[in-house]
């Protein structure tokens, strides 16, 4: 499998597309004004302590308070306890995020800290080793556990470390190497812990950029491509630090097409938030997120068959479980997700579906879990989910229609006429630029978007005049060339 990373970096926002043979399969957003906070480590104040739900909120400079369960605080007995036991109203507590805000709910805590590197994770709070259940050949498993259990014995580490899938076939002197290195940043946290106040981030994981090259690279991977010369640099650095090996893949993009362009990112974002997928037989899913979960719904449509009926369906559903594993990827989609396979008689080709849908799961970095099809026809699953969805990120409640359907915000509307805008005026010249968008576009543009405005006008050499039209949605602009 030929496997290919692209990363769109702007003032703003950064992209993360994974191309698998030439199909778009995964796209990651991160917002430079809604940074990603999962893997962040603050030092909390607990706000309100709820018996009843074995529970507390806690307070760690968030919009929203934070939600801690009892179950997720660690105790030295390793058994549960009450909450009120554990925690105290007003006093500090030093956790790590494990669920970004999602909706109207606020981040998930833990107080079992964790932290990533490129071949382990490190947990503070734990005494052995262990090794990535994906790693599935049993002499790779040994060695894994032999290197990592030496060392932290001759090196007298006191705490644990987890394999990661990429620590497969890795040295022992990189794997030394990342031990080493998790236990100083572990110690730099513990001494900032000790300094900041309380309701402060004490430690940040890295910009997606940096995020996406450690642990997005693997052996299948042909190369990454940047689109942006800082972050190439920074990216170079990175991983000839911690990634030698992959070095190599790491190119930068100086291309005057933007790189999301070339490969058609653009055109799988616009449809992957539709509410259809269309399937090349003729049939189609329909796709609906809810609050409480995510619906699927195959259909034959168009699709006719040349055989009998039971073989129309089957063929649909096959092809339909291969859409649905890259729409989940694509769509970042989580929680609990209800599929509604057109009903089969067959029991041989129900399973074969079931099978379908666990070998295109197979290669998803989110955790799944599948249940067999029950009496109704339907499938149960479940993904995790730790931050919000590609439909969440980009758009949101239409006020129209009050909440029914989605528009794009105003802010991805600005960023949409950003880059339009480097396009047109690569390939025209021109004397000016007049944007033609709805009042809340314009608003913005010449309010929290200024300075980007003001920075793009500077690159280009060219001036940019706005213009609000009262008849526009908010996702329509035309950029004028004057």
């Amino acid at each position: 499998m030929s496997e290919e990373i692209l990363i769109n970096v702007t003032p703003p926002e950064t992209r993360v597309a994974v191309v698998e043979n030439g199909v778009v399969q995964e796209i990651i957003i991160e917002r430079t004004a809604k940074r990603g906070l999962v893997g962040n480590i603050y030092k909390g104040k607990v706000c309100r302590v709820l018996p009843g739900m074995q529970a507390a909120f806690v307070e760690v400079g968030l919009e929203r308070a934070a939600f801690l369960h009892a179950s997720d605080i660690h105790t030295k007995s390793g058994r549960s306890e009450q909450i009120t036991d554990l925690v105290r109203e007003g006093g500090e507590i030093v956790v790590q995020v494990v669920k970004g805000p999602i909706g109207s709910k606020g981040a998930r805590l833990t107080t079992n800290i964790s932290i990533p590197s490129r071949y382990m994770v490190f947990m503070p709070n734990m005494q052995s080793v262990g090794v990535s259940q994906k790693i599935e050949d049993e002499e790779e498993r040994n060695r894994l556990r032999r290197i990592l259990g030496s060392f932290a014995e001759e090196s007298a580490l006191p705490s644990g470390f987890i394999a990661r899938t990429a620590a497969e076939g890795a040295s022992e002197q990189a794997l030394h190497h990342d031990m080493q290195f998790l236990q100083r940043l572990w110690q730099s946290i513990l001494e900032k812990a000790r300094e900041v106040k309380p309701m402060q981030v004490i430690h940040e994981d890295l910009p997606l950029g940096l995020r996406a090259i450690r642990d997005l690279i693997s052996p299948e991977v042909e190369r990454v491509r940047i689109d942006s010369r800082s972050t190439f640099e920074k990216a170079r650095q990175f991983a000839h630090k911690f990634l030698p090996d992959s070095n190599t893949q790491i190119e930068y993009y100086p291309g005057e097409r933007p790189i999301f362009d070339l490969y058609g990112v653009e055109d799988e974002i616009e449809k992957a938030l539709r509410r259809t997928v269309e399937l090349k037989s003729g049939g189609h899913l329909v796709i609906d997120q809810t609050e409480a979960m995510t619906t699927i719904d195959v259909n034959t449509g168009a699709f006719v068959g040349h055989r009998t009926l039971e073989e129309t369906i089957f063929k649909t559903n096959l092809e339909a479980a291969q859409a649905i594993c890259r729409q989940l990827r694509l769509r970042n989609l989580g929680g609990i997700i209800i599929i509604d396979f057109i009903d089969m008689t067959d029991r041989e080709h129900k399973r074969q579906v079931i099978r379908a849908l666990e070998r295109c799961l197979a290669h998803d970095h989110a955790k799944t879990h599948i249940s067999e099809v029950s009496s109704l026809g339907l499938v149960e699953m479940t993904r995790k989910r730790t931050r919000e969805s590609l439909e969440h990120v980009l758009c949101e409640s239409c006020p129209t229609c009050r909440g029914r359907g989605t528009i794009k915000t105003a802010e991805t509307t600005c960023y949409e006429i950003f880059r339009e805008i480097l396009r047109e005026s690569r390939q025209f010249d021109v004397e000016q630029l007049l944007v033609l968008a709805s009042p809340e576009v314009i608003d913005r543009l010449l309010d929290e978007e200024s300075q980007n405005l003001a920075e793009l006008e500077q690159f280009i050499g060219k001036p940019i005049k706005l213009q609000a039209e009262a008849l526009y949605t908010q996702e329509q602009y035309d950029v004028v060339l004057v």
